[in-house]
């Protein structure tokens, strides 16, 4: 069955409800769309949310990169030979991630529409689906955030995450706040966005003892390893990788010892897809790290091949999917169904998205 035509294109995504995390306010995003078309008349969407701040990749790079492999890498391929692509695909976007993630995702959804089934049953799916954590970026002041956290517990969401990373003394106040708000029965886990040094995490830390923290994700910036191996052990076991983790090669660095982390942070837009992403999970798997799905601010298309790789994993204990809920539009329809703050896969084959 082989790919017949390719189409792809830039799309402004504004957001409904801008946030600011530790080192930028985010009011819009840039995604871009990626449709494969099938000689039978099936299609594959894929969409790439470009992170220059994590990966280096502007969604100009990702438009240049599919203007110049899509079509000698796709156009007359047959897409049952989908290791095969996306294996010559790897070799030549290895520094384009958030492109080659479109195409993974774009081969994956086709190959499902081709097979009838949905891409989580192919891969080995192993869960139904899980809850999502919403987030709370930073706000000035506890009232304006604690306004938002009440939105989302009565929207029915039982897990949020609250950014953190300006003054860990402010931060652990904030915290408390939402907690006697939430409740025991809220799961709360907190991103600094790189903004922390150990004795901030410290502070803080201690600060919530008593608050139940679920975990603490990428508290220092990347490539500050030696200050996650000088934190207590129970400590560095409940802190998440997500700058420090863009790839295979980084995941098996840190599955080796000494352990610098407990949890991984899978995003297809670092690592390229899923395939990709799955190999990190069994190497994760392999070594005892449990594993967070998340998400820039993206098109329910990648929100749903996340949802997807990550159902499919018996290493998956978190979801942070929340990317999709705050665009004021977007290109396709489907992909979950979200009930009582949990995301199940949408039904039908591929990743269950159409265009809109």
């Amino acid at each position: 069955m082989q790919i017949s035509h390719i189409r792809f294109w830039k799309e402004d995504l504004a957001l409904s409800r801008p946030y600011t995390i530790a080192y930028k306010t985010i009011d819009a995003v840039e995604n871009v769309f990626l449709v494969l078309e099938l000689s039978n008349g099936r299609m594959g969407i894929g969409a790439a949310s470009p992170a220059d701040f994590v990966t280096g990749e502007e969604v100009a790079d990702t438009l240049e990169a599919l203007e110049t492999w899509a079509a000698p890498l796709l156009e007359g391929q047959d897409i049952r030979d989908i290791n095969g692509i996306l294996g010559r695909a790897r070799a030549m976007l290895a520094d384009r991630p958030a492109a080659l993630a479109a195409i993974d995702m774009a081969l994956h959804d086709a190959l499902g529409h081709y097979l009838d089934r949905p891409v989580v049953q192919w891969l080995g799916q192993v869960r139904a689906g899980m809850p999502t954590s919403i987030t709370i970026g930073i706000k000035d002041s506890i009232a304006e955030m604690l306004a938002e956290a009440e939105e989302y517990l009565s929207r029915g969401f039982k897990v949020i995450k609250l950014k953190i990373g300006l003054n860990p003394e402010q931060d652990a106040e904030y915290f408390q706040a939402l907690r006697r708000l939430a409740g025991p029965e809220t799961t709360i886990r907190v991103d600094a966005n790189q903004g922390y040094t150990p004795e901030g995490l410290l502070h803080f830390a201690e600060a919530t003892r008593d608050a139940d923290v679920e975990f603490y994700e990428q508290p220092f910036p990347p490539n500050h390893l030696h200050w996650q191996r000088e934190l207590p052990t129970n400590l560095a076991a409940l802190c998440a990788a997500d700058e420090d983790l863009l790839h295979y090669g980084h995941a098996l660095a840190l599955c080796a010892s000494p352990r610098s982390y407990g949890i991984f942070n899978i995003k297809l837009m670092k690592c390229g897809g899923i395939a990709e992403a799955m190999r990190i999970a069994e190497a994760a798997h392999r070594s005892g790290i449990t594993l967070m799905w998340g998400c820039n601010d993206e098109s329910a298309a990648s929100i749903a091949a996340a949802l997807h790789a990550a159902l499919a994993s018996p290493a998956t204990r978190y979801l942070d999917l929340d990317g999709s809920f705050d665009l004021a539009h977007d290109r396709v329809t489907g992909g979950f169904e979200l009930r009582d703050g949990a995301l199940y896969p949408a039904p039908g084959p591929g990743l269950g998205i159409q265009l809109c």
